[in-house]
């Protein structure tokens, strides 16, 4: 199950006794602070989540799928997240707790 940002406002609201409209204001108030810092080329680092980051990718050379042309692929920069070792804790409690269990292998 995906989360989106409306799911999201409604459980800021309900786990901060806020208001929806006074939830929606404070999610959007802070991924426009994530989004700023990045676009002027700085980080955003949330202890314990994670940090938010850009990259710059290098201009490198490709090939067009459909005709096999090879193309130029300019340099860009992208948005990058690497989590924090709490939050990639979590999750890797929540995968193993959740994964069925593989099989033993029998020995021959």
């Amino acid at each position: 199950m995906a989360l989106n940002k409306t799911q999201l406002i409604s459980h800021v609201a309900a786990s901060s006794k806020m208001t929806k409209v006074d939830a929606e204001k404070a999610v959007k108030s802070t991924l426009d602070a994530i989004q700023k810092e990045l676009a002027g080329g700085g980080a955003v680092t949330l202890i314990g989540f994670g940090t938010f980051s850009v990259y710059e990718r290098s201009a490198r050379i490709g090939k067009n799928p459909r005709t096999g042309a090879t193309i130029k692929i300019a340099a860009k920069k992208v948005p990058k997240f690497k989590a924090g070792k709490a939050l990639a804790d979590v999750v890797a409690k929540k995968r193993s707790a959740s994964a069925p269990k593989a099989k033993p292998k029998k020995k021959r």
